[in-house]
């Protein structure tokens, strides 16, 4: 959606994956809009926080939809000829009580990476109302202007019986802002989390053949890298192209989309724990520090920038069988793995080399 505000084009990514609305044109992009965005003037000072805030309700319509699990909304625009990106967060911890998260930042690209972005946690204090007016559902009120978030309500998704082994503990569902869907499940005899594919319904993309293996398929628009399980009728999310974690777009992997809204009891943080004994104590059921500052990070999948890279893989599968099979799919570190290289992000998920991110919240 675009609309004018003053002179300044707001535009916010707010895509709806094939299936979950009825058939309808496909948007048409130009580049005359895209020029016209990077010369519009300013209509408001970057440096005010609550004047983009403003701007970014009155793009929107009375209502919309927030599709990924962990709550964000995106959106991007363009200020004297820069791309900003940003997010506003439903954080699960904090929006009963009326705090929301607001964040922007110059967008990463190759050949610059600008860290100092804009950050608040926002709230009455603000003049900012947030209300829950159902289970998944917040209006937003900000300078006479309320929008209401609609989270995703992905809580009935379950994968097949065939696809989740007996040795597995099925996590729930993960909407990630890529429009793919995964099924986070966790093996009990590796102690690795694995993501799958959902394919319950339409996937919102297609995929090649690999040049290293019949078995690995990439997806065109994604660059996401699947295995055909051997074992189980599933594909599981082997690799997420380097590019695009390096630039912290929206195709950078799902490790930041898990199904907070969705997770029964202590079934994620006991997986952790399985998996990480020495955290014991260290974390709440979201996988948070006491302090909030980080959180686990679940992201075993490969970085690869060549599919060549992806022969290690392919090799390992082919020659190993189950439980030790399952390994050649985690590269979290241990002896199974290689940690893959630190990677930063900066919605406020960068990961390091000991398995943490910062909380998926701007810092307070």
């Amino acid at each position: 959606m675009r609309q004018v505000l003053g002179a300044t084009w707001i535009t916010l990514a707010m895509l709806a994956p094939a299936g979950l609305a009825g058939a309808q044109a496909p948007v048409i992009h130009y580049n005359k809009d895209y020029v016209e965005e990077a010369m519009a003037p300013p209509a408001f000072d970057i440096n005010d926080k609550m004047a983009v805030l403003s701007a970014v309700l009155n793009g929107l319509p009375d209502k919309v939809k927030v599709y990924p699990t962990e709550n964000y909304f995106y959106f991007y625009f363009h200020y004297k000829g820069i791309k900003y990106a940003g997010n506003l967060r439903f954080d699960i911890a904090d929006r009963d009580k009326g705090t929301v998260y607001f964040n922007y930042f110059k967008d990463f690209t190759n050949w610059q990476r600008d860290e100092n972005g804009y950050t608040a946690d926002l709230g009455a204090k603000d003049g900012v109302k947030l209300t829950k007016v159902g289970p998944l559902a917040y209006d937003l009120e900000f300078r006479g202007k309320t929008v209401r978030f609609e989270l995703n309500d992905v809580g009935v998704a379950k994968p097949p019986a065939e696809a989740v082994r007996p040795n597995e503990t099925y996590i729930g569902p993960v909407f990630d802002e890529s429009a793919i869907r995964f099924f986070l499940v966790f093996d009990n005899d590796r102690k690795i989390f694995l993501y799958l594919l959902d394919e319950t319904g339409p996937v919102a993309d297609q995929f090649d053949m690999s040049e290293v293996s019949d078995r690995i398929t990439i997806g065109i628009r994604t660059g996401y890298a699947f295995y055909d399980d051997r074992f189980a009728r599933r594909k599981i999310l082997v690799g997420v192209n380097q590019w695009n974690t390096s630039v912290n777009n929206y195709l950078d992997g799902p490790f930041d989309q898990l199904p907070d809204n969705f997770l029964k009891g202590d079934i994620l943080k006991n997986a952790i724990l399985a998996a990480t004994p020495d955290r014991a104590g260290q974390i709440d059921r979201f996988g948070n520090s006491p302090d909030g500052e980080t959180r686990y990070l679940i992201a075993p999948y490969m970085q690869y920038e060549e599919q060549s890279e992806l022969g290690v893989i392919a090799d390992c599968a082919a020659e190993e069988k189950p439980p030790v099979y399952y390994s050649c799919f985690s590269y979290a570190g241990g002896d199974e793995g290689e940690q893959p290289p630190a990677q930063d992000d900066a919605t406020t998920n960068d990961k390091n080399q000991d398995g943490e991110k910062p909380a998926d919240k701007p810092a307070k």
